[in-house]
C-alpha cells in the first residue's frame, strides 16, 4: 500500500548519441541517389583552378588524357571504346573476314596515285596504256569484292541467323576492304589466313 508506485509507461529506447555510427540495418530515412547525381556531385568536388586560364588548361589535360585512353582502348580492341559503327560482334566477324584475306581494293589508292601522275606525261601511248590498265585493275577489284562479300554473306547468316544482327556489314566490309591494311581501325587481330595476331 505504501510501497513504491510502478511506472505505467513504457520505457523508451535511448536516442543515438550524436557523431555515433548508424545502424547499417536501419533504413537511411533518404533515396539512394542515382548514378547521374552521384556523378555530377563528384564533379562538383573536383577541384577546379580559380585562375581561368589554369581551369582551361586543366580541363585540356583531362580532355588529352581521356582521348588517349578512349585511343588506346580502341587499339586494344576494347568493345567499350570502339565507335558505334564498329561495335557489335558481327562488325568484328566482318573485320576478322576481311583481314584475314588478300584484297585488291586495299590498293586502289597507289594506283589512283599513278595514274594520276602518268596522266601529265603527254604520250599517247602512255595515256592510252594507262586508260587501260586502270579499267582493268578496276574491274580486278569489282571481281575480288564481289567474291570476298558473298563468301562473307555465307558465313556471316550461318554466323547469326537473324539478319537484323547483320545489318550494315556488306557496306562496312567494302569501306573495311578498300583500306590499306596496317592504317585499318580497329586493328587487324588476325593475319592473312586467319591465324591470330599474338600480342
Amino acid at each position: 500500500m505504501f510501497g513504491r508506485k510502478k511506472d505505467d509507461t513504457v520505457a523508451q529506447p535511448a536516442a543515438p548519441e550524436a557523431g555515433a555510427p548508424e545502424d547499417p540495418r536501419a533504413p537511411k530515412g533518404r533515396p539512394t541517389p542515382s548514378r547521374k547525381e552521384a556523378e555530377a556531385a563528384r564533379k562538383q568536388q573536383l577541384r577546379v583552378p580559380k585562375d581561368p586560364k589554369a581551369a582551361k588548361r586543366a580541363a585540356r589535360e583531362r580532355d588529352r588524357a581521356e582521348r588517349a585512353r578512349q585511343r588506346a582502348g580502341m587499339m586494344a580492341g576494347d568493345e567499350r571504346y570502339l565507335p558505334p559503327r564498329d561495335q557489335g560482334p558481327a562488325k568484328a566477324f566482318t573485320r576478322d573476314f576481311v583481314d584475314s584475306r588478300f584484297t585488291v581494293a586495299e590498293y586502289f589508292i597507289f594506283v589512283a596515285i599513278a595514274v594520276l601522275v602518268l596522266g601529265f606525261v603527254q604520250v599517247p601511248a602512255v595515256q592510252s596504256f594507262v586508260s587501260l590498265a586502270f579499267f582493268g585493275f578496276t574491274a580486278l577489284i569489282a571481281i575480288d569484292t564481289i567474291i570476298l562479300l558473298v563468301s562473307l554473306n555465307r558465313r556471316a547468316a550461318k554466323e547469326f541467323p537473324d539478319k537484323a544482327a547483320r545489318k550494315g556489314i556488306t557496306l562496312y566490309a567494302i569501306l573495311r576492304a578498300l583500306q590499306l591494311r596496317r592504317l585499318r581501325l580497329p586493328p587487324p587481330r588476325v593475319r592473312r589466313g586467319g591465324k591470330p595476331i599474338e600480342k
